[in-house]
């Protein structure tokens, strides 16, 4: 196994590993590195869905997206082998995945990590890039950790879709549930490292003690101070590639592609823990 940092704090490149066949000294090297670098890719693994599952299980439960299936396609083609027009509902929630973002934030327990395999990937566009919210964190002045330290913000999948002009009937979805909008600190403790991070993107949307106004100010001020060189890493997917990352301390999203250029893409996602989500701002 050989590894390759990329970033001074984000992702690593992991070579000469055979996913399905992983020692317990090298699932262990691989666990840390993910607490470290938050962001691995494995170039060419070429796994199937249910490789891709069993390696996504080692990290904890997976979280379903779809009734009765432990992964989903991400690709803009139907299931007949149409490309989706543009202005179809499947388009826009891809187009929604172009914005900065957490995974199932909008969900009271948000998502531990996420896996994404690459099937079939366009010639040019559709890299997935990531942010590291715990070095923006390191990174802002005192003023404004004291500014956020005891906030929060909710999340939401229907405000989100709705400022790219897509408006979402309830139980569309999933994301899409009617209840209770959560509310997720700004600053989170990760439960298994201790280092605070940001924990915004595009679905944040209201902070209670202020205004509408004043919250989107604030969010879009830590967002465009967060998501910026060097804290972002880019992917250009190669057939095969395998990525996890931890969206307990990242942000990722999708880059644009042409829409008649195929891009098909597996994606597992794994549960967050009570532990998570009782992690206080500090």
């Amino acid at each position: 196994m050989k590894i390759e940092k990329l970033k001074p704090t984000l992702g690593a490149m992991i070579r000469e590993l055979d996913i399905n066949d992983l020692t317990s000294s090298e699932w262990d090297t691989i666990y840390q590195e993910f607490l470290d670098h938050a962001v691995l890719i494995f170039p060419e693994q070429h796994l199937s869905k249910k490789e891709q599952e069993g390696f996504a299980m080692r990290f904890g439960e997976i979280e379903h997206l779809t009734k009765g299936a432990k992964t989903t396609a991400i690709t803009n083609k139907t299931p007949k082998g149409v490309f989706y027009e543009v202005d179809s509902e499947w388009s826009k929630l891809l187009k929604g995945n172009e914005g900065w973002h957490t995974d199932s934030s909008y969900m009271s327990l948000t998502a531990k990590s996420s896996i994404l395999s690459a099937h079939v990937v366009p010639e040019m566009g559709g890299e997935t890039e990531w942010a590291d919210m715990r070095s923006a964190y390191d990174e802002l002045d005192d003023r404004t950790k004291q500014q956020i330290e005891n906030l929060s913000a909710s999340h939401s999948y229907f405000h989100s879709q709705a400022k790219i002009g897509h408006h979402v009937k309830v139980g569309a979805n999933y994301g899409f549930a009617d209840g209770e909008v959560p509310l997720h600190p700004l600053v989170k403790i990760h439960p298994e490292t201790g280092r605070p991070a940001l924990f915004i993107g595009r679905h944040a949307c209201k902070i209670p003690e202020f205004s509408e106004q004043a919250s989107e100010s604030l969010l879009a001020r830590l967002m465009s101070f967060s998501c910026q060189s060097p804290r972002i890493l880019t992917h250009r997917w190669n057939k095969g590639d395998l990525v996890v990352w931890d969206n307990r301390c990242v942000l990722h999203r999708a880059r644009p592609y042409a829409p008649n250029q195929e891009r098909l893409m597996l994606h597992t996602r794994i549960k967050g823990d009570r532990a998570s989500e009782s992690a206080l701002n500090i």
